[in-house]
């Protein structure tokens, strides 16, 4: 009986032992086998943000959705928020900010949002659920020219999920900033991350979002510092620990 071999994980290889009766269904077994197993063992692609071609879109942070969250504390929530707001501003990335039905229960976008970006394209969609279904808003997206998404909102599978799933769908390459974003409970904020991450998105948090986007310390110690340090106490120890052996 034939055997084949299969490199089902990185650095791991499966024997299989199968009984055919000819050496044509030998065949066709090792046809099959291949390309099952073809994508587990093709080479990767690391996509890495790039801050010259991403834009940032603050999806549905309105003041009735925020109560829905309940995967994140109030306070750690909002740190988190401003804390993407913050890394995109001190980047100058495009940012676009949409809501949804306002006028309704979903209330407005919460204040910080449209203060830290007072120029920013503002999108109030009329009841659209999916973002990407505001043309108006897509529009804006595809205005700036770039290849890459941020995106973050409330909720996580909904008004996180339909515009992933949608700008993958049309070519983008999208990053989901997954403590900016909230919903119900674990279990609904798993599912939703599973669904878009085998679409292709990529699950990042604000603070990998920052690295990711500074390549390289050496660009700016203390502004890139400071931006960590206002939101990760722990950071600001390092930070003042630090300029106090340079004085």
């Amino acid at each position: 009986m034939p055997e084949f071999s299969l490199k089902d994980r990185p650095g791991r290889t499966t024997t299989t032992t199968i009984a055919t009766a000819s050496p044509i269904i030998d065949n066709t077994v090792k046809f099959i086998i291949f390309y099952r197993y073809k994508d587990v063992t093709m080479s990767f692609t690391y996509k890495r943000l790039d801050k010259d071609d991403v834009t940032l879109l603050l999806v549905d942070h309105q003041a009735g959705l925020l109560s829905l969250v309940r995967d994140f504390s109030p306070d750690d929530f909002k740190n988190n928020v401003l804390a993407l707001a913050d890394i995109a501003r001190f980047f100058n990335i495009p940012t676009i900010l949409t809501t949804s039905f306002e006028d309704g229960p979903n209330g407005p976008m919460v204040p910080e949002l449209k203060e830290a970006f007072p120029d920013a394209p503002y999108f109030a969609r009329p009841g659209q659920i999916n973002a990407w279904d505001n043309e108006d808003f897509v529009a804006a997206v595809k205005a700036t020219g770039k290849k890459q998404l941020l995106i973050a909102g409330v909720v996580t599978d909904v008004c996180v999920a339909f515009p992933t799933l949608s700008a993958i769908e049309e070519g983008y390459d999208v990053f989901v900033v997954t403590d900016a974003s909230g919903t119900f409970n674990s279990v609904t904020r798993d599912a939703a991350w599973s669904r878009m991450q085998q679409a292709g998105a990529q699950l990042m948090n604000w603070f990998s979002v920052a690295g990711e986007l500074h390549r390289d310390w050496r660009n700016d110690i203390e502004g890139f510092g400071g931006v960590l340090a206002s939101h990760l106490p722990h950071y600001a120890n390092l930070m003042q620990s630090f300029s106090s052996q340079q004085k």
